[in-house]
């Protein structure tokens, strides 16, 4: 089977630091897991010792805490330093940057809305530092937008970073059709766009896509979600373990691309498998 990889794929830059930090500070752990990816994870556990704290009660006095590429909430990080543990901070600077909008505009009276997932760890880092919880507001969806009330005629939008930018343009349309005074901060990520606009070129000429990352991270849903738009055969798969030859029958060209928590030894053994399927 012949195989073609995006253009742009993988690691992000907000990831490899991340890695390369908890490579550096060995017999630590990090505060939820570093990226979502668990293959990767794994490899940090075995090879740095890097374990993984679920809940804040697990840390003790004097621990080396690393904090994930997503964030925590501001009164989480509160609590560690209280435990005077050693912070080391992995947050992605694409992520600090709607946390400290977010403070700085909620602080100027703007109501707050974040287009992204409610349940997301990044999204609920980025809430957190609204100083009025009360007047800040999630959306996934423009239509979510109809039963908001906002508290100030002010709003200030900001998305989560792996978003799509044509639905965040939709929402930021409908806030501008509707309120007087809309402040809007681009804060999606240049590797998400790119990666994404790769996928959907590949995906276009492929008879079979197949896209690796971690099932529960958003960046690689959206990318599993482009593909299927163009290349029905489009499959999401976490490593080279869930491939399925019945896939590639009658297929002659497999477009490869990952999302930005996957690392290249794991794209490498999924590319090595492909090519080997008659």
């Amino acid at each position: 089977m012949k195989v073609k990889l995006a253009s742009n794929y993988g690691f992000c830059f907000g990831v490899k630091r991340a890695i390369k930090i908890a490579e550096e500070y060995d017999n630590s752990a990090t505060m939820g897991p570093l990226i979502h990816n668990q293959d990767e994870i794994n490899r940090l556990k075995n090879d740095f010792k890097v374990g993984l704290y679920n809940n804040l009660s697990d840390v003790k006095d004097n621990d080396t805490v690393i904090i994930r590429t997503h964030g925590i909430p501001k009164n989480d990080l509160k609590h560690l330093r209280t435990l005077n543990a050693k912070i080391i901070n992995a947050t992605c600077p694409f992520v600090t940057t709607p946390q400290q909008i977010v403070k700085k505009m909620s602080g100027e009276g703007y109501s707050i809305l974040i287009f992204g997932d409610a349940d997301h760890p990044e999204v609920k880092g980025v809430q957190s530092y609204a100083e009025n919880q009360d007047d800040v507001h999630i959306v996934l969806e423009p239509h979510d937008l109809k039963n908001i009330i906002f508290k100030n005629n002010k709003i200030a939008t900001v998305a989560q970073t792996t978003k799509k930018k044509e639905k965040y343009l939709e929402i930021v349309n409908y806030l501008i059709l509707k309120n007087k005074e809309v402040r809007v901060f681009n804060t999606i990520c240049d590797a998400t766009f790119e990666n994404q606009d790769a996928a959907r070129e590949l995906s276009k000429e492929v008879d079979v896509m197949i896209v690796i990352g971690g099932k529960n991270s958003s960046n690689t849903k959206q990318l599993h979600s482009i593909c299927l738009e163009n290349c029905p055969d489009s499959y999401l798969i976490e490593n080279q373990t869930e491939l399925d030859n019945h896939w590639f029958l009658n297929k002659k060209l497999c477009g490869v691309t990952a999302g930005a928590s996957t690392p290249d030894w794991i794209i490498q053994q999924v590319v090595d498998k492909i090519e080997s399927i008659n």
